[in-house]
């Protein structure tokens, strides 16, 4: 019997449906303003093992799952007169209908690629209207619900179970993800049912209260009841949802059915990236497509995810979706080689049964599981057939497609005389020649794995592609010269990611003014996406003062610049933006300004300060910092410092940092304000809203902060270093 955790109860529990022999399942869909990012589709994997477990079990099961094609109702959002998807049409310049449209259907294209079972149903927000409405109006007859300001308010204060799922029964106002400070409502608790539609609203429809639209959670109860009642067995969704979202749903479904909304709550936890919260500002929030884009199979993903059980946090990195596609390579191998022979002896197979089957039922162990896979296909005392049956069964829950191999792509003419002339070869026993083809075939971007069957074909992967410049997942992965004798004058760092307009002038500008000095530079690109990784690649072809390290994504600002540290063998390092265009020789000035060991660092833009909270320019002389535009050292002061605090992934106030670390070994910090270069404008900066640079800004700051904020002493009006 599956057991499974209950957010609710906070503890494992038997499953047990309401009708015995059925499974009633919802599932919160995605809104579809956008595409669906791998952190909602660890979600939806989550509860497509958990409709498999029950249905391989002999449940029928019952699957909705919502498209949610009105915007979610948040304060901020509804201030502004527009939802989400309104939002997003209006910014695409198409119609809140067509943006619905494309990303249903790209989400749809995502679940298929990952093998999610498709649920019965997905009913749309939007089609569903009329159901919301007479649910407000229950509302409002029994009680529950009020009018206030033209919009109708659930009154939380009439549900006393309110906060039962998420333990917040006594909130303050802002706390949690409430919808803020409206003055219509009696409670700052309450929370919008139906919402009076703004002068010029594109999605708004009749209701007796007026031309409206309705709330967020509104929308989710009313198409979870039509299509499986009032009492259902189990709702699923990501733990950011249990509040607000899931404790409204239970109070106004049982406000007006007086019982139970949802045996059991099945949460899956956050997906981080690189052990940081996905954020579209930090450039780490990953559709499925990213991932292919890379050469990864979608389903190295589901693997990927099958590792971490799903209460539990998972780390996606880059490095960890290379490991999961081997493995899955490996298995699908494994499989392929495996007879289809159904006649097993079940006393041999029924162990490696019965302990997956324990790890699934034992709340979705499927690391667990995954591993018992393992054990089934290495154990050597097992035939064959028992084998490939185990695989079989066990794929009706993995999902993993192992029953079936992976479909060849559709080969260019010239690719498959290659695969038909190398397949004749083999059989020839012509081992020599077959190898020959198999590195053309692969030189054009195609794979071939030979099973007992057939030769298979397949897309080459990003993770066996053969590149002159291998990309790193991890600051850890480059390789350090550290230990390796200066031999260069200098050693110029620069970071690329989606600029390859200023990475352009950039490096163009320092090849030109060179002035004879022995330098080297070193571009970190930060998993560009825009052909800036490609020109880079062909530019340092043909210019050898130019290395290229490539990063599968962005590493952010700090690690890329210790990425640059690792790899310097210059005697002074330049750790330059992309922004900054040399327009004449920097390089003497820098040097011979360095050639003073009681300086530390110099660089055209200081700036100082009285209380290490309000920064303002210095010219020249003694600063308190050097801004990150440039910033030169000596390389055995970088060293020394030691690597960067990689938690600074957006570049500003890095630099502060970096500066303050000098000061503390001693070092006098000097602007050099006579450089020949041109500062541009900052295309990273420039591509955020006003509250994104607010923030990252902010966030980098309280970390200079928390680390040299009591440190006045190392500021030059009151330090002896000058």
């Amino acid at each position: 019997m599956l057991r499974i955790y209950n957010t609710e109860t906070r503890r494992k529990e038997d499953f047990t449906p309401v009708d015995p022999g059925r499974a009633r399942i919802y599932s919160c869909g995605p809104t579809v303003y956008r595409y669906a990012h791998i952190g909602n589709l660890r979600t939806y994997l989550m509860a497509d093992w958990l409709r498999r477990a029950l249905q391989k079990q002999g449940y029928e099961v019952t699957h909705v799952k919502n498209i949610t094609d009105v915007g979610h109702m948040r304060q901020e959002v509804l201030e502004r007169g527009e939802d989400r998807v309104i939002a997003a049409a209006r910014s695409e310049g198409k119609t809140p209908a067509e943006i619905a449209d494309f990303y249903t259907q790209a989400f749809l294209t995502d679940e298929a690629k990952l093998n999610i079972t498709p649920a019965h149903f997905f009913p749309k927000a939007t089609e569903h209207v009329n159901e919301m409405i007479s649910m407000v109006r229950s509302l409002l007859e029994n009680g529950h619900a009020y009018s206030a300001g033209g919009n109708i308010y659930f009154s939380v204060g009439k549900f006393p179970d309110y906060g039962k799922l998420s333990g917040n029964r006594s909130i303050k106002v802002g706390e949690g993800d409430i919808e803020g400070v409206d003055p219509a409502k009696q409670d700052p608790r309450d929370f919008t049912l139906w919402k009076t539609a703004e002068p010029g609203r594109a999605l708004k429809w009749a209701s007796p209260w007026g031309d409206g639209f309705p709330g967020w959670h509104i929308e989710c109860s009313a198409m979870a009841i039509k299509y499986l009642g009032p009492h259902l067995d189990i709702h699923t969704g990501g733990v950011d949802n249990v509040f607000p979202h899931h404790e409204d749903e239970i109070a106004q479904s049982e406000a007006v059915h007086g019982a139970p909304f949802a045996r059991h709550w099945v949460h899956a936890q956050h997906l981080l990236v690189d052990g940081l919260k996905m954020a579209k500002s930090t450039g780490n929030t990953y559709i499925l497509s990213d991932l292919e884009r890379r050469g990864f199979d979608p389903l190295a993903f589901r693997y990927l995810s099958l590792t971490v059980n799903y209460r539990h946090r998972m780390n996606f990195t880059w490095q960890a979706l290379r490991a999961a596609q081997r493995g899955l390579e490996r298995l699908r191998e494994r499989a392929a080689e495996l007879p289809g022979d159904n006649r097993v002896d079940e006393y041999e197979a029924e162990p490696f049964r019965q302990a997956f089957w324990q790890a699934v039922n034992d709340d979705l162990n499927l690391p667990r599981a995954l591993a018992m896979v393992w054990q089934a296909v290495r154990r050597s005392e097992l035939s064959e057939g028992v084998k490939a049956v185990l695989l079989r069964d066990f794929d009706s829950i993995l999902g993993l497609g192992l029953a079936s191999a992976p479909t060849s792509p559709s080969l260019p003419g010239e690719v498959s005389e290659l695969v038909e002339r190398r397949e004749t070869l083999r059989k020839e026993r012509r081992y020599r020649e077959a190898d020959a083809l198999r590195q053309q075939i692969e030189a054009s971007g195609f794979e071939v794995r030979d099973t007992v069957a057939a030769p298979q074909v397949l897309t080459r992967r990003a993770s066996r592609a053969s590149t002159t410049n291998i990309a790193i997942s991890s600051s850890g992965e480059a390789s350090s010269v550290a230990g390796q004798p200066t031999s260069l004058d200098f050693s110029v760092g620069v970071i690329a990611r989606d600029n390859r307009v200023d990475i352009e002038r950039c490096l163009g500008g320092l090849l030109s003014h060179t002035s004879g000095h022995a330098i080297e530079i070193i571009v970190v690109d930060n998993g560009s996406t825009d052909g800036t990784g490609e020109w880079l690649d062909e530019f340092a072809a043909s210019n050898r003062t130019v290395r290229v390290i490539h990063a599968d994504h962005n590493l952010g600002a700090g690690a890329g610049r210790n990425v640059i540290f690792k790899q310097s063998r210059g005697r002074v390092l330049i750790w330059l933006d992309p922004s900054i265009e040399v327009t004449g020789d920097i390089f003497t000035p820098i040097a011979k300004a360095l050639e003073n060991d009681k300086v530390g660092i110099v660089g055209p833009f200081g700036v100082e300060t009285h209380d290490l909270h309000d920064f303002h320019e210095a010219s020249a002389g003694d600063v308190d910092a050097i801004e990150g535009y440039l910033i030169a050292c000596r390389r055995e002061l970088a060293h020394n410092i030691g690597e960067l605090d990689e938690k600074f992934r957006f570049y500003r106030h890095l630099d502060l940092y970096f500066s303050f670390a000098c000061r503390e070994m001693g070092y006098r910090i000097v602007a050099l304000p006579d450089l020949s270069l041109v500062r541009h404008p900052h295309s990273e900066w420039l591509s955020l809203a006003d509250e994104e640079r607010d923030k990252l800004s902010k966030r980098n700051f309280y970390r200079f902060l928390h680390r040299w904020g009591h440190r006045e002493d190392l500021l030059v009006a009151n330090s002896t270093h000058k």
